[in-house]
């Protein structure tokens, strides 16, 4: 096992949530989960301080209040926030959601699976490669 991370989960479906925290706990893996229900909430989280930022962010897109996209423009403009690496969690297989992402800065992009052990292994590689790779610290 790499580093311990701090990640931002930005869902608002709550049987998401539960699914990830479920993930992490069953799985052992050592890391902190912060919640937030949309992108506003995350932006007024976010604002804390460099102290408290996550090592990464996985967002959904598909929010109220605000987007993932307007999440991720709004983020890719702050100068300390903008190399935060953000993961899209999406059940959207559709290209332009995909392409529109990437062109906003993304890390990486995931699409949920239907099935739960699908998507505790497809989790599990995600934080396993995060957890090891060189992230930027301040």
């Amino acid at each position: 096992m790499g580093n311990k991370l701090k990640i931002l989960l930005i869902e608002d479906d709550l049987i998401e949530v539960m699914k990830l925290n479920r993930t992490i706990s069953t799985a052992q893996l050592p890391h902190t989960l912060i919640e937030a229900k949309n992108g506003e909430e995350a932006l007024n989280y976010l604002n804390c301080g460099e102290s408290c930022l996550p090592d990464i962010i996985l967002l959904d897109l598909n929010m109220p209040k605000m987007n993932g996209i307007e999440f991720l423009e709004i983020l890719k403009k702050d100068e300390v926030l903008r190399y935060l690496p953000v993961i899209i969690l999406s059940t959207s297989a559709n290209q332009k959601d995909i392409l529109s992402c990437y062109k906003a800065g993304i890390a990486g992009y995931v699409i949920k699976p239907l099935k739960y052990d699908d998507y505790v292994t497809k989790l599990k590689a995600l934080l396993e490669y995060w957890s090891h790779n060189e992230l930027i610290k301040g």
